[in-house]
């Protein structure tokens, strides 16, 4: 099976791929998000991953406050993965094929109206397994990523490189990629590098 009319949208972490996937929905471009299906394969798959990482990744969720709910916490369950290569494979072995098949299951459904849409994959040249023959990367420097993850998300700047260097280096990515948005600049820059990338070189699928 081939997608005929899937962009894949990828890019570094902090690299501004979540802003540029934002602004294609504002546009009425219909975006397939992985981290919106891992999320819910994650829940769905819940057991067996405590079962894999201990009782330690839980919290606990007030669902009414009559009731509570042990919930798993991304940021301690990542906290382990990324400081550990095998621990991460162990993740990805449970969840990742039912993630794919999810998203194969969306972009199915997408293929039918023979319009181009977007594919919003993180690691898509790390995986290199999805049917999709064009991407667009959204690049940047190595110092922006960790400045964007301290502001971000509190790291400090070896928590920033733990999740930088978990991933394929950027400029293996750049020439992998079909077309290359670098996003060092101001927000406006980027939506204008977007509306280039959309007017001239979207592929015509």
């Amino acid at each position: 099976m081939i997608l005929k009319h899937a962009i894949a949208l990828s890019g570094g972490i902090a690299s501004g791929k979540s802003t540029v996937a934002s602004l294609l929905k504002l546009y009425g471009y219909r975006v397939i998000c992985a981290d919106t299906i891992a999320h819910s394969v994650l829940d769905a798959n819940a057991e067996e991953v405590v079962e894999a990482f201990g009782e330690g990744i839980l919290e606990q969720n007030c669902v009414n406050c009559d009731s509570i709910k042990f919930v798993i916490n991304r940021k301690k369950l990542g906290a382990i993965v990324f400081a550990d290569s095998k621990k991460r494979e162990k993740l990805e072995q449970i969840l990742h094929s039912k993630i794919k098949a999810e998203i194969l299951k969306e972009a199915q459904k997408e293929e039918r109206k023979g319009i181009p849409y977007f594919v919003d994959i993180p690691l898509f040249f790390e995986k290199n397994c999805y049917p999709i023959a064009h991407s667009l990367l959204i690049a940047t420097t190595q110092e922006l990523q960790i400045a964007r993850l301290k502001a971000r998300n509190g790291f400090n700047a070896a928590e920033a490189m733990q999740r930088i260097n978990a991933q394929m280096p950027l400029e293996k990515k750049r020439a992998m990629a079909s077309f290359v948005i670098e996003n060092c600049g101001s927000l406006e820059s980027l939506q204008q590098a977007l509306e280039h990338y959309l007017q001239h070189h979207l592929p015509k699928l």
